[in-house]
């Protein structure tokens, strides 16, 4: 975490220096107190940033995926070649999330935000200059760094919600921040098939695709430019009681190596990695083979497959948000986290069994039932394993989340790749439901441990006794939500 002047964090403030603050604070139109926490309304505003350079990331990650036949043509590679610019993604992300992890912890969010926002904004610009058909080298070299720039972005939700959002509505937030990922993914679906028909030209192939990437390089330049200009490290006072705790915790016991082997020896953390990485690496593959997959069963239907993909994202969305309203209302997280879980596999068994069928909106219909609930898992497990794991990072946790997610992505992807060629696309899709199965079963193991929810609970039951006291001496303040 970034260190900030926190002078006098955790006293209470007197009269007279809480009337020239009140008065500072009015003219600045910034800030009011409440206690020891305070709510920034730009909080929404950071978080809207984040999403918008997570979404124009993910968006990238599957434009080639989605349309694998026609970059097949236009680079005269293999099936297996355009894979790759899916499985770049993953593979970058592994040796790389623990420096990112590591950077997340002593520079802050501004910092990571910036490198998400510059490395993306480059890989875009290195893919304009891609559109020749023997520049494949150069097109892989503009994946890989646009894959750079997801290792600063894809565990960041939970980070960003805990930095800047109460303990009522970081839920929320956390599956907002999913939302941005996942709504890029849904355009990345779509937009390519419409952008990139399949014509037989290859001059007029090369336009549509440079058209494409000329798009996605503008729309970066513009969010990493207001990443510069707006984007803010952490709110001058925390959100929530536990992040009270946080920042009066010792820089000793903040050691990113002594949190890594604090996480590997929480048994119920290590239960809910295993089980998040296969959920989430079943819905990597089924992303990037997605096109191999309808148009083996549906020929030319390259639009449908992007649609059929912007309906299993989509579906997703609303499962997110609903799933992070539930928790905030609830806070049942092994609960709801189990139930998705099981309602994975069994829409995982539904799409399998039905993909073959003959019927476009039979498949339509499966994979928005697929979607919604294994695409609504992700922030369900980063919430999970924030719980689990307070006062370690939120960073570090989701980053080791999506580590092996990545990893598991990897596998299923070239596994059922491979099962495709040999085998049919319902033995690779039964190969999938078996791990979502086991994946399941190991969810039920996880001891619910809500640590978070303790520390928050303690810390405002504290604040109630210290606010009661006061309220005899005639001190107490009103608790509101502070304008930007």
């Amino acid at each position: 975490m970034c260190e900030k002047g926190d002078s006098g964090k955790g006293d209470l403030p007197t009269k007279s220096d809480m009337d020239h603050v009140e008065l500072r604070e009015r003219r600045d139109t910034d800030t009011v107190p409440s206690g020891d926490t305070r709510l920034y309304r730009r909080r929404w505003l950071i978080l809207l940033l984040f999403s918008s350079y997570s979404l124009c990331n993910a968006f990238q990650w599957i434009q080639y995926g989605i349309i694998n036949n026609i970059f097949m043509k236009f680079y005269n590679v293999s099936s297996f070649a355009i894979d790759w610019l899916s499985m770049i993604y993953m593979l970058t992300y592994i040796p790389l999330i623990f420096p990112v992890t590591w950077l997340l912890e002593r520079k802050g969010l501004r910092v990571i935000a910036l490198f998400a926002a510059s490395i993306n904004c480059a890989g875009t610009w290195i893919k304009v200059a891609s559109v020749q058909p023997d520049l494949f080298w150069v097109t892989m070299l503009g994946q890989f760094t646009c894959s750079f720039a997801q290792v600063f972005i894809l565990g960041m939700p939970s980070q960003v919600a805990s930095v800047w959002f109460g303990s009522d509505e970081v839920s929320t937030a956390c599956a907002i921040g999913v939302f941005g990922n996942q709504l890029g993914v849904a355009i990345g679906f779509l937009l390519p098939p419409v952008l990139v028909p399949n014509v037989e030209d290859i001059s007029e192939l090369a336009q549509h695709i440079r058209t494409m990437f000329f798009i996605t390089a503008g729309v970066a330049s513009l969010i990493f430019l207001l990443v510069v200009f707006v984007f803010q490290d952490r709110p001058e006072r925390p959100p929530s009681p536990a992040q009270v705790a946080l920042r009066e915790m010792p820089t000793g016991q903040n050691s990113y190596m002594a949190s890594i082997a604090r996480l590997f020896c929480n048994k119920p953390f290590i239960l809910l990695l295993i089980s998040y990485g296969l959920n989430v690496g079943c819905f990597y593959a089924v992303s990037t083979l997605l096109n191999r997959m309808i148009i083996e069963h549906y020929p030319g239907e390259e639009v449908n497959a992007g649609r059929i993909g912007l309906t299993l994202v989509i579906a997703g969305v609303v499962g997110s948000l609903i799933c992070g309203i539930w928790l905030d209302k609830t806070k049942t997280y092994k609960q709801t986290t189990l139930s998705v879980y099981l309602l994975s596999f069994v829409g995982m068994v539904i799409y399998a069994f039905t993909l073959n069928l003959g019927h476009l909106w039979v498949v339509f219909l499966t994979s928005g039932v697929l979607g919604f609930f294994m695409t609504g898992y992700l922030p369900l497990g980063f919430e999970f394993a924030v719980e689990l794991t307070y006062p370690e990072s939120e960073g570090t946790s989701s980053g080791l989340l999506n580590c092996s997610a990545q990893m598991f992505g990897i596998a299923f992807t070239i596994i059922q790749g491979k099962i495709l060629d040999h085998f049919s696309t319902l033995a690779g899709n039964i190969f999938l439901c078996v791990f979502l199965f086991i994946g399941s079963i190991m969810t039920a193991f996880i001891k619910s441990d809500l640590r978070r929810q303790k520390a928050n609970q303690k810390s405002q039951t504290n604040l109630n006794a210290d606010t009661s006291m006061n309220s005899l001496d005639g001190k107490s303040l009103p608790v509101k939500e502070v304008k930007m």
